[in-house]
């Protein structure tokens, strides 16, 4: 059978409508057709802004909403991570006065009998006792002493970096939940427009002006849209649960998160960053901790070939003669120089500071990799904004309108919203990726080490 022709006043309206969908905002446009049903079952086109956070909704049903700061603040306070090393700055208090300790003396007592083997000698009993106390050598207690006051920087080095990959982990958890969030929102309005096409199409079947395959496809395209909204709800669930996780439980049981994938502050020029991570990241301090540990090592390495001095002072009394003694005691290194504590603490802090200027390069390399990383991704998401997002709305547009005078099929309307879809799923998953560098960046500068009054 041909295919009737459109009349002239048909294709006048069909580029009229066209012409006015190109220039009227999106949401504004409701289709024209002369049928009420077909009217009320008329598509709305969906919206490009970014969805925002049921703050409202999520309060009337009892669902707690929590600012990012307010998450970051209960992290912190139960993770059992951050606890745990924490617990380690007693421990490095208590090995400071370890180190800080003088050596206690050392008492002596012997008692006995004196037995006459001789004639004119007097027996009876014996009785001595001594007291000696080491003075140990000044520049190995004060090594002992260096070493573990730098052992305690390292502590609190290593609570810092535990600190700010949590803070780091938590925020990326936080904008990949409103990442799955904001996809629940554009699949759910996909799913919404697909039903009313649907809806359009069973018409257009019912009065016999379309085939029966388009229902069929319809029908198709609602089933894989509703599997994609049920997943992307079931993403962003999951990651409530693992910031739930590193909270240790201590989250309300239904809660929301504020905020949008659109945050983004100004950030400090890549010089600036630069700067701030060779001298904030709480890696390399930790490194540079362990440097002057091993350093405070091999001096007392060096300063052990002389231990100390031990003095000593004791009497003996027997029944004729009482005897009192003062003595000095020193350790010669005559066989043992100490040359293999001493080269092993040299090799170890040689290691080490191979190890610090290596990490400080790579730290370098990880700034600016993840610099340009941002800049991709702001890029990409201004293309997508601006560009393909737009350019998709236009097509769908015009395959409705089309679809409306029968001068295109249901496939080609279905095929322009998986386009329009795909577009503003892809802008989602773009700027997600600029919070991603930026989280990157500030845990590299070691934004995240200190512990303020308010989160960051």
């Amino acid at each position: 059978m041909s295919k009737p022709m459109l009349p002239t006043s048909s294709l006048s309206r069909l580029l009229g409508l066209c012409l006015s969908g190109l220039a009227l905002p999106l949401h504004a446009q409701l289709p024209q057709a002369t049928d009420a049903a077909l009217l009320a079952a008329a598509p709305m086109a969906p919206s490009t802004a970014a969805p925002a956070a049921p703050a409202a909704s999520a309060d009337s049903a009892g669902v707690r909403t929590l600012s990012l700061n307010e998450l970051i603040a209960t992290v912190l306070a139960h993770n059992a991570d951050l606890q745990s090393a924490q617990q380690s700055r007693v421990t490095a208090a208590a090995g400071i006065q370890s180190a800080s300790a003088y050596a206690n003396p050392r008492l002596e007592w012997q008692s006995g009998r004196n037995q006459a083997r001789l004639p004119g000698a007097v027996p009876g009993s014996v009785q001595g006792w001594g007291v000696s106390q080491l003075i140990e050598n000044p520049s190995a207690r004060e090594a002992r002493r260096t070493a573990a006051e730098a052992s305690a920087r390292g502590t609190e080095q290593a609570i810092a970096l535990t600190r700010n990959a949590l803070v780091s982990e938590t925020r990326l958890r936080a904008s990949e939940y409103l990442l799955r969030r904001a996809e629940a929102n554009v699949t759910a309005e996909d799913l919404a427009l697909l039903e009313q096409v649907r809806e359009r199409v069973r018409l257009r079947v019912a009065s016999g002006e379309a085939p029966r395959y388009e229902v069929i496809k319809a029908d198709a395209e609602i089933v894989h849209a509703r599997e994609r909204q049920q997943t992307a709800a079931l993403q962003a669930d999951q990651t409530l649960l693992t910031l739930n996780r590193l909270a240790a439980g201590r989250l309300p049981a239904r809660w929301s998160l504020a905020g949008s994938l659109q945050d983004d502050s100004p950030l400090p020029t890549l010089a600036e960053l630069l700067q701030q991570a060779d001298a904030e990241n709480p890696e390399l301090r930790a490194l540079q901790a362990e440097l002057e540990r091993a350093q405070a090592q091999l001096q007392g390495a060096r300063a052990s070939r002389w231990p100390g001095v031990e003095l000593r002072v004791g009497q003996t009394r027997d029944p004729e003669v009482r005897q009192s003694t003062v003595g000095v005691s020193v350790q010669v290194p005559l066989l043992d120089r100490r040359d293999g504590a001493i080269g092993e603490a040299g090799s170890e802090y040689t290691r080490l500071q191979g190890r610090l200027d290596g990490r400080r390069a790579e730290l370098r390399q990880q700034v600016q990799h993840a610099w340009q990383a941002l800049a991709i991704a702001r890029l990409r998401v201004q293309a997508l904004s601006e560009g393909v997002v737009q350019d998709a709305e236009a097509a769908l547009k015009v395959a409705q309108a089309a679809y409306r005078f029968g001068e295109r099929g249901i496939l080609d309307v279905l095929d322009a919203q998986r386009v329009l879809r795909s577009a503003r799923l892809n802008l989602l998953e773009a700027r997600f990726q600029v919070q991603a560098a930026r989280i990157d960046l500030e845990t590299l500068a070691g934004r995240f080490a200190a512990l303020p009054s308010t989160p960051q």
